[in-house]
């Protein structure tokens, strides 16, 4: 048991070293509904989650404003879960819900 079971809406957070450092959009979401999962309409999904790397470290007031309306815009729908691709992200979004993030390979499971 991975604690993950029954989970079928997803709110997913494209971290930004993937937007915008490797520059790779809608592939994880593509895999995540191929595994039968829903994906919610996230608002603004290009905006950062106030993780970035030690931003959450040395700008912790800032950094903690843009977690509170990253999980907004992610909570929205009322998903299961929220799935990213970067643990910082992951800790980070964690650290601000009670709902359970996750790295987005967690929900990948075998056929």
């Amino acid at each position: 048991m991975t604690g993950l079971e029954g989970i079928q809406t997803v709110a997913w957070q494209p971290p930004c070293t993937l937007q915008h450092g490797q520059q790779l959009t809608r592939i994880v979401e593509s895999m995540l509904r191929r595994a039968g999962y829903r994906l919610v309409d996230v608002r603004d999904p290009h905006l950062c989650c106030g993780s970035a790397g030690t931003y959450s470290v040395l700008q912790p007031k800032l950094s903690g404003e843009l977690r509170e309306q990253k999980l907004e815009a992610l909570l929205a729908e009322q998903p299961d879960v929220i799935a990213t691709a970067n643990v910082g992200c992951q800790t980070h979004l964690a650290g601000g819900t009670n709902t359970k993030v996750v790295h987005w390979l967690e929900l990948i499971r075998p056929a």
